[in-house]
């Protein structure tokens, strides 16, 4: 009910300002405060313009909630009390606060804030004060305890092996210990009073500025939380970083949060241990990878059965390659092996290979002419893990897996011009990079080349580089065509039988000596590759033990034509002479096929499908071809040029 003598308004607004107790007026709905005086701007910290400028309940963190049901019970059943409210100043700290609210009209409310910390200080400067009075406290004897319990904590801050540093509220050194000091390099005097952030936390462990707002340290004075981290780095006064991990533990004053205290441990011997356990790791997992390919290529190579133990041949020419890979082997000298298709280039590098001090190491085989262009350099040289798209994991290249041993570079002369500088480097220097790496790596590899193509014709036309061919063909090595050796035929014929009859378990198959004078007599333009070809065909065919070659020509190739030598088919753009069709029996005919398809493949280099390839020279769809060579155990790609 109004007094009959009211105040004026300027004198209750000046009541408002003036009051002793912090006062604000909220309007709950709104979310906004509408007015402050003095005493709450100094609680909040700001003027009163900028507390109204964000939304009240941007100052509650984490009391929100406890607001919300507060406020609902001011509106509703008006006075409400509450001491659970904590809210945060300009400054974002923490303020606990004790509020009474009273409800004004439209909804509004008028709070009385105090701050709890300060009042329990009063009172406990009171209650101090009453028992001083009361003659209750020796003071004399309090100080007595106060510097016993300062002695204590000084001698076990000294003892502790970690460091150990104080921080006020504003982030400024309160204490450090002598094992801070120590771990830091910075004095007691050098730490205590300035901003331990700026001082030795400034910068993160890759150069990278750490603001301070980032800082776990720091995080400590608004959250009031514990802060564990076992992986940053604190900088020595010379400039040095220090891995460390730490402790930062809020220190609260009469429920106030007033700084922290930091624990931390230099873990440098860690680091060092845990990198030399991960390279020791990825040297294991590299010597894994390296097995694991060499096991690959070994398994490769047994299942192609290049498992040849001596070259078979007493001719001239055969004693002659045989005192030129005896002289060879034993020395670390590049290796040129030339010849034509067929001839055991890759027999005579395994030979000069297993000849010499690097027996006992991996040959690694790389075919030049297999590998797409743009892998080359991955091929040869490796990989690191993200280099391009598909790069899933770190991977050696050939150079890697043949160190110590061997590379026998098979068909050279198809490696492209750009890569070959790089390939000259690593045989004068030893060393290379993997793709998209920058650790230069050194390998000691003997290189033996191979090729069926005339090299220093390539080099006058400028597609193979002349320093590289002169260090491949440190020394030269031909391999003689069969042609010009057929005094071997028998041998390796003989050789071949007994290799075919243990594969297709066809024991006691001979060739008659008549049959082996065929054979002498053809000119094997497939060279000895043709010839095993020949030697299993028969052994798959045989309908007995003798072996028969009478449909071979002594022309360049083998006709055809029927099976006998004698008869030869019409050429293609011949008009076939009106004569009574031959019979021919089923063998017969399959027999003539099948050599048709060898004519076709031969001419064709290979290619079974598209323009130009022995399925269009022979009439029929190349799945009908390649059903018919995978019948009779024929792989095209032993028709391929190298």
């Amino acid at each position: 009910m109004p007094l009959p003598d009211a105040p004026p308004p300027s004198l209750v607004q000046e009541a408002f300002a003036r009051a002793p107790q912090a006062l604000v007026v909220i309007d709950p709905v709104a979310d906004r405060l509408l007015g402050a005086n003095a005493a709450a701007c100094r609680l909040l910290g700001g003027e009163a313009e900028a507390l109204a400028r964000l939304p009240f309940s941007h100052r509650l963190g984490a009391s929100l909630p406890l607001w919300v049901s507060f406020t609902d019970e001011a509106l509703t059943r008006s006075p409400a009390w509450s001491d659970d409210l904590v809210i945060l100043d300009l400054k974002r700290q923490p303020r606990h606060v004790e509020a009474q609210a009273q409800a004004l009209d439209e909804g509004r409310l008028l709070l009385t804030l105090v701050d709890r910390q300060k009042a329990e200080q009063r009172r406990a400067r009171a209650d101090l004060g009453r028992q001083h009075r009361r003659g209750q406290v020796g003071w004399e004897r309090v100080e007595q305890v106060f510097e016993r319990i300062e002695r204590q904590n000084q001698l076990i801050l000294g003892a502790a092996g970690e460091g150990i540093y104080g921080l006020d509220a504003e982030g400024r050194t309160t204490f450090v210990n002598p094992a801070a000091e120590r771990i830091l390099g910075w004095s007691s005097e050098d730490m205590v009073g300035h901003d331990a952030h700026q001082l030795f936390h400034h910068t993160q462990a890759d150069g990278r500025h750490f603001p301070v707002q980032q800082c776990p340290i720091h995080a400590s004075f608004s959250d009031g939380q514990v802060h564990r981290v076992d992986d940053e780095v604190f900088w020595h006064k010379n400039g040095e970083a220090i891995p460390v991990e730490y402790t930062s533990t809020p220190i609260f004053e009469m429920g106030r949060l007033v700084g922290a205290v930091v624990l931390f441990r230099d873990i440098s011997e860690r680091k060092r241990a845990e990198q030399q356990l991960r390279d020791a790791l990825a040297e294991v997992e590299s010597l894994k990878q390296r097995l694991e390919l060499e096991n690959q290529y070994l398994q490769e190579e047994i299942k192609a059965e290049f498992n040849h133990r001596e070259i078979v041949g007493e001719s001239s020419a055969v004693a002659h390659l045989v005192r030129q890979i005896a002289l060879v082997a034993p020395t670390d000298a590049n290796v040129l092996i030339s010849g034509e298709s067929g001839t055991g280039k890759e027999l005579i590098a395994r030979a000069i290979h297993a000849g010499g001090p690097r027996g006992g190491r991996p040959l690694i085989r790389v075919n030049c002419a297999a590998i797409p262009r743009d892998l080359f350099e991955s091929e040869f040289f490796g990989h690191v893990k993200g280099a391009f798209t598909g790069a899933v994991n770190d991977r050696p290249g050939r150079f890697e897996l043949a160190d110590g041993g061997t590379l026998f570079l098979d068909e050279v002369g198809e490696i492209p011009l750009e890569l070959q500088g790089k390939l000259l480097r690593v045989l004068q220097e030893q060393q290379f990079e993997r793709v998209g790496d920058n650790r230069t790596r050194q390998v000691d590899v003997r290189v033996i080349a191979a090729t069926n193509r005339e090299l220093r014709e390539m080099v006058a036309a400028g597609s193979f580089r002349e320093d590289l061919y002169f260090r491949l063909n440190v020394f030269p090595i031909a391999s003689v065509p069969l042609r010009e050796r057929s005094e071997d035929v028998p041998l390796l014929a003989r050789h071949f039988l007994i290799r075919a009859c243990q594969k297709f378990n066809k024991p006691g198959v001979r060739i008659p000596p008549s049959q082996l004078e065929v054979l002498k007599r053809y000119p094997w333009p497939g060279n000895i590759r043709e010839l095993e070809n020949v030697i299993e065909r028969q052994v798959i065919v045989a309908q007995g033990r003798v072996l028969a070659f009478d449909d071979l020509s002594p022309a360049a190739g083998p006709p055809l034509a029927g099976p006998s030598s004698a008869e030869s088919a019409p050429s293609p753009r011949q008009a076939p002479a009106p004569a009574e069709p031959a019979l021919l029996t089923e063998h017969e005919l399959a027999s003539r096929q099948r050599e048709s398809a060898l004519a076709a493949l031969r001419a064709c280099g290979g290619k079974v499908s598209g323009p130009g390839g022995a399925a269009e020279l022979l009439g029929v769809k190349p799945t009908t071809l390649r059903s018919r060579l995978k019948a009779w155990a024929i792989d095209p790609r032993d028709f391929r040029a190298r």
